[in-house]
C-alpha cells in the first residue's frame, strides 16, 4: 500500500519565502511549521492505494494533461483552519488562480471516481498548508505579519508518495502530468 496524493508544488523560492513568513509570525512557536520542500496545494488525497491500482491511477489523469494549459497563481493571506480564533491549522491562501485550482481539482475528482476513489464531500478551499499546532489550538493574529504575496506559473500536477522519514514524512513523486492544453 503506497500512501499518495494529487498536488501542485510551487518552485523552491516561492516554498522558500512561504516558510521564511511563517517563521516570522508572532504564534509560530504554536505551530509545528511544515519543511519548506513539503510545502504544496494539495488537490486530492487518495489515502493507502494497493500498489497494483497504482498504474490505473496514473493512466486514470493522463486526461489532465491536454485539459489545461500553464497559469498563473498568486498566493494570498495567511489563514487557519477551523478558524483563526481557534486555530490548528496554519496556511497560505490563493488569490489569482483559485479558480484553476478548483477546476483542476473537479477534473481530478472526475477522473479518479471510475476508478473506485470516493468524491471530497467538502468544497475545494485551495491552500498551502503551513503548520500544525504543536499541542492545543492557538489564536492566529494574521494582522501582525503578513505573507508576501508571491506569483509563480503552475505548468503541471503531480502524483505523489507520502512515506514516513527520518524528519517525519518524505514525499517522491510518482508521475508528473504536464499541462499542454491552449
Amino acid at each position: 500500500m503506497t500512501r499518495t496524493f494529487i498536488a501542485v508544488f510551487p518552485p523552491p523560492e516561492v516554498r522558500q519565502a512561504l516558510f521564511d513568513a511563517a517563521h516570522n509570525l508572532p504564534a509560530s512557536t504554536d505551530f509545528r511549521l511544515v519543511g519548506q520542500e513539503k510545502i504544496h496545494l494539495t488537490l486530492k488525497f487518495l489515502g493507502h492505494v494497493a500498489d497494483d491500482r497504482l498504474d490505473s491511477v496514473k493512466q486514470a489523469l493522463q486526461p489532465i494533461r491536454k485539459k489545461h494549459a500553464p497559469f498563473e497563481l498568486s498566493t494570498s493571506g495567511f489563514g487557519a483552519f477551523p478558524s483563526a480564533k481557534n486555530a490548528r491549522i496554519l496556511w497560505a491562501g490563493v488569490e489569482e488562480g483559485s479558480e484553476h485550482l478548483r477546476t483542476i481539482a473537479e477534473e481530478v475528482e472526475n477522473l479518479l471516481d471510475p476508478a473506485g476513489f470516493q468524491r471530497e464531500n467538502r468544497p475545494y478551499v485551495p491552500h498551502l498548508t503551513l503548520g500544525r499546532t504543536r499541542s492545543r489550538r492557538t489564536k492566529l493574529d494574521t494582522a501582525e505579519a503578513p505573507p508576501p504575496v508571491l506569483r509563480f506559473t503552475v505548468s503541471s500536477v503531480d502524483l505523489v508518495k507520502s512515506a514516513p522519514g527520518r524528519n517525519g514524512v518524505d514525499y517522491s513523486i510518482l508521475a508528473t502530468y504536464p499541462f499542454t492544453g491552449s
